[in-house]
């Protein structure tokens, strides 16, 4: 089982910067990696997602102030998020389906949820202040 632990959480005000790391224990160039949060009272929802080959996608609300890379050399799902809302307030989850080449399965927000084999990170809390 695939074991990630996300880290980088905190305050910041409305308009600030923050960078989560999530590192991994297998190697995220094979992966369908994710960034997915939860607002209190709020149903889980995808952030953003990068595939084995490099293809990214986000959420709108993020799109342009969020970035998602891989760190390949040190198996570290990074998130860069600009210019963050007080609606950006959530606990931060890190997502892995490393077999979903393997399994023809996609990656995107649906694919990750539904992966038989998803692994998840316990969280990391990011709270915007206005």
């Amino acid at each position: 089982q695939v074991q990630l632990v996300e880290t980088g959480g905190g305050s910041v005000q409305a308009g600030g910067s923050m960078n989560l790391s999530c590192v991994v224990s297998a190697d995220v160039s094979t992966n369908c990696m994710g960034w997915f949060r939860q607002a209190p009272g709020k149903e889980r929802e995808g952030v953003a997602i990068v595939r084995s080959d490099a293809f990214t996608q986000y959420t709108d609300s993020v799109q342009g102030r969020f970035t998602i890379s891989a760190d390949n050399a040190k198996n570290t799902l990074l998130l860069q998020m600009n210019n963050l809302k007080p609606e950006d307030t959530a606990m931060y989850y890190c997502a892995a389906d490393p077999d979903y080449a393997s399994f023809g399965r996609g990656c995107t927000f649906v694919d990750i949820v539904l992966a038989p084999d998803v692994n998840w990170g316990q969280g990391t809390q990011v709270t915007v202040s206005s």
